[in-house]
């Protein structure tokens, strides 16, 4: 399976890897079956977090006795010392190991402050000091942050969303981190869930030798596609650039990335949602967002009081209390003409 060179940590993982939020959702059982058929299937790289509630303890049951041969990475939204060194602790003892590889700050949108005493890196280093983390690097859903990471040298790995229809200015992040001799990683390939041909998003991937996607895994079925395109290996051709083209159109600025920075609502809508309904309904099963309670959270829109406190956080600058409005619109419309196949 091919690797990829996460920057200057010199760790070797392999393009694809897997994303362990998911397994959230799976019982143990089925979660170590997944995970270790991930393994089994030439995976190298497990990517989690501190807060994907038992993620990090699925890993270890799964994988603990091949801990030599694996990379993982973690992450703590914790912005203070002590709230980060006890996530490193915790997050050690669910996994079942004495180190992670790759210790990520989680969603950052101001960068950590390497010479603040008692802020999250002073732990990270620490922690780096006593052999507990080998690498330190960030994530990040705001462009201004992921720059100013790579500017700054004082991380060795970005994570970021990236996919065929991110912008040119998110793109050319992958550029930017190899010049930095960092390594970049690939979250929300398929854009939230929104793109759903796989294998365009792998041959989008490919483009770029150094990023390291991270596919969210839940199934055995979607693990197994992943490994056949692995093996596949598929180079983007015109067919292809025309359709991601497409998709890039229809989508285009006003597409909301779910990335929630825009919550909470003071009028109680669920904006990260809300604010992409039209691509749900029709890139995913759309009777799930026409229940009666998907019904009445859409309605809130009605209740914006045009604060505007979710476009000043949006971190793609989005226009987002008209964007629900016409959500909305579109949502009423979409429900009257299929209401009666429910």
């Amino acid at each position: 399976m091919k690797t990829v060179r996460l920057g200057r940590t010199e760790l070797l993982v392999t393009k694809p890897a897997m994303g362990c939020l998911p397994i959230q959702r799976r019982d143990f059982a089925d979660a170590e079956t997944i995970l270790r058929a991930a393994y089994d299937g030439g995976i190298n790289y497990f990517d989690t977090a501190n807060a994907y509630s038992d993620s990090e303890e699925k890993i270890g049951r799964a994988l603990s006795d091949v801990r030599e041969k694996i990379v993982i990475s973690t992450k703590s939204a914790a912005r203070d010392r002590k709230g980060c060194m006890e996530h490193i602790e915790l997050s050690l003892k669910r996994m079942n190991t004495d180190y992670i590889d790759l210790f990520q700050f989680h969603q950052c949108e101001v960068l950590p402050d390497p010479e603040d005493p008692d802020g999250a890196f002073a732990a990270a280093l620490e922690a780096k000091r006593q052999g507990k983390i080998c690498h330190i690097g960030i994530t990040s859903h705001r462009i201004e942050v992921a720059e100013a990471a790579i500017a700054s040298g004082n991380f060795e790995t970005l994570q970021f969303p990236f996919s065929y229809i991110s912008t040119d200015r998110d793109l050319a992040l992958a550029e930017k981190c190899k010049a930095a001799d960092m390594g970049f990683i690939a979250m929300k390939g398929l854009a939230g869930g929104l793109l759903n041909n796989a294998r365009l998003c792998a041959a989008f991937m490919n483009e770029y030798d150094n990023v390291a996607p991270i596919w969210g895994i839940q199934t055995m079925e979607q693990l197994n596609e992943w490994l056949a395109l692995a093996e596949e290996d598929p180079r983007v051709d015109d067919a292809m650039r025309a359709a991601m083209a497409a998709d890039k159109e229809e989508l285009g600025t006003s597409f909301c990335r779910g990335c929630g920075y825009c919550m909470p609502c003071p009028a109680g809508i669920e904006i990260n949602m809300s604010a992409r309904m039209n691509m749900l309904l029709r890139r995913a099963p759309w009777q799930t967002y026409c229940t009666p309670e998907w019904v009445e959270k859409m309605n809130r829109i009605d209740n914006c009081i045009g604060c505007y406190q979710c476009a000043s956080k949006c971190p793609y600058q989005l226009d987002t209390p008209n964007l629900l409005k016409f959500m909305l619109k579109d949502y009423r419309e979409f429900y009257e003409a299929h209401k009666h196949l429910l």
